[in-house]
């Protein structure tokens, strides 16, 4: 129900939700409205029509709890991904993020070193590199390029060196690939959070559009009546 209204000026008219007294450019009329969100104030105050008018922080109350009840009939139950969308809506701020930014400023030294080595190690260079080292390893122990070889065959050593370099590998790739799963979510959830805020104008805008469409049909239908009643008692003046 509306508080106790003030006594309106010329300059400051009444919002007519909570009755005090604001400035033109902080107040809406109820042609402005969309009508969703004009059922949901005529039920909150009745009363609410032609010649009202409603401040920006209540219109933005109501068009929140339009929103909610939006999402709550399609959806069942909201998330917070929803609210968080609801709150943008609200305020009139962007939803979208950076997630790759976002996730920098909170990653540590060590999930960093993990995705360098595992950059790394899926790569061309590590692959070719490797490969050398190999062929040098064994050709020194096979050719007989040294008295004494360090890893005759059957190159134990160099199966141990391998060993412990898959060993040490597989988890720190592990990591990388965890860390790479988060990102992914994070970019899921803001593009969620995008595509939803714009479904969401967009219908508010189709509404809106709609609504003044029709007032506007009102109208010239109006209009075409009184010139009708116009044309009517002219011709009886004539006769």
């Amino acid at each position: 129900m509306p508080r106790s209204v003030r006594p309106a000026t010329a300059s400051q008219p009444v919002c007519h939700i909570c009755g005090q007294t604001f400035p033109v450019a902080k107040l809406r009329p109820w042609i402005s409205v969309r009508q969703g969100v004009s059922d949901l104030i005529d039920k909150a105050a009745p009363g609410w029509g032609e010649g009202k008018l409603i401040c920006k922080p209540d219109l933005a109350r109501f068009r929140r709890q339009y929103v909610e009840n939006l999402l709550a009939d399609e959806k069942g139950e909201l998330d917070e991904l929803d609210r968080q969308v609801i709150a943008s809506l609200e305020a009139g701020l962007p939803i979208a993020r950076i997630p790759d930014d976002e996730f920098a400023e909170k990653s540590t030294l060590g999930e960093r070193t993990a995705d360098k080595v595992a950059e790394f190690g899926g790569s061309w260079p590590f692959i070719l590199f490797f490969s050398f080292v190999l062929v040098v390893w064994i050709t020194a122990n096979v050719a007989g390029l040294m008295a004494h070889p360090f890893d005759p065959y059957p190159f134990i050593l160099l199966n141990l060196a391998l060993s412990c370099l898959a060993a040490m590998q597989a988890p720190v790739i592990m990591m990388s690939q965890r860390r790479q799963e988060t990102k992914d979510r994070l970019r899921a959830e803001n593009d969620y959070r995008v595509n939803l805020k714009a479904e969401l104008e967009i219908r508010q805008l189709h509404e809106k559009i709609d609504h003044q469409l029709a007032n506007q049909w009102q109208k010239l239908a109006e209009l075409q009546q009184i010139q009708i009643e116009l044309l009517e008692e002219s011709t009886d003046g004539r006769r």
